[in-house]
């Protein structure tokens, strides 16, 4: 039975942010202190941007304590660019918080860019062995962070791609996105809703309209993709009073 989502709703951007870094150094540290590795999925945007400063900004002064150097990171979708492009995810987790904590570069799971894949097709490809790889091994996500559209995609699910019916591959090339850049990698739904815990993270009035149909009974993920992924033990709504407000 699918546990109904909880829904938190913060004053400000600000304040989401801040809760939701401080929620995730506990939780990382739980899961350490119980005799596993952390597996985390990152994603991108604005406020993602925001919650990596804050992450950084707390594992310095936070009475919490976490292991940077035994946590896994992933992401759950990628611009395929140049590796230095400003669009990557990536990059910008790196200069928000994953160099400044000392996470183990090897337990950081870039998607491939356009110097590692010589297509997009065979990044995805490549960013789905290594998934499929760490799955093998017993290996779960155990929190799953996903921004979401104002037209409701999440990582780079769109509305209407035939990637919302893909159940055979862990993640799948993107053409002709409508958000540049047009060539993405994104994780599959079989491969979002297998992660213990999913949070969304949305913040602006943009944003309220599809944070409204996808908490609504019935929703049909080829309109509003973020209905698609819930999280196996739970799932979880970081939202600002702006985002919230057609609730």
């Amino acid at each position: 039975m699918t546990v109904p989502p909880r829904i938190e709703v913060h004053d400000t951007g600000d304040a989401l942010a801040s809760a939701v870094a401080g929620e995730l150094l506990s939780r990382l540290s739980d899961a350490q202190a119980a005799g596993r590795v952390p597996q985390i999925v990152l994603t991108g945007g604005t406020i993602a941007e925001a919650i990596h400063r804050e992450v950084g900004r707390l594992a310095q002064v936070a009475d919490v304590e976490v292991d940077w150097g035994r946590v896994e990171v992933w992401w759950g979708d990628e611009r395929y660019v140049a590796p230095d492009s400003e669009d990557r995810n990536a990059g910008q987790a790196r200069a928000a918080f994953l160099d400044a904590v000392g996470v183990d570069p090897a337990r950081v799971h870039e998607m491939p860019s356009t110097a590692e894949a010589p297509d997009v097709a065979s990044g995805a490809s490549a960013y789905a062995a290594a998934v499929g790889e760490h799955a093998a091994g017993g290996d779960e996500f155990d929190v799953l962070m996903l921004g979401v559209g104002p037209d409701g995609h999440v990582a780079s699910l769109f509305p209407g791609f035939a990637q919302l019916d893909v159940t055979d591959e862990l993640a799948v090339p993107v053409t002709g996105s409508p958000k540049p850049p047009p060539e993405r990698v994104s994780l599959t739904f079989p491969v979002l809703n297998r992660a213990r815990s999913v949070w969304f993270l949305v913040s602006g009035e943009p944003k309220s309209d599809a944070v409204a149909k996808a908490l609504a009974d019935g929703t049909d993920v080829h309109e509003t993709p973020a209905a698609g992924v819930s999280g196996v033990e739970e799932t979880i709504w970081f939202l600002d009073r702006d985002a919230a407000s057609r609730l």
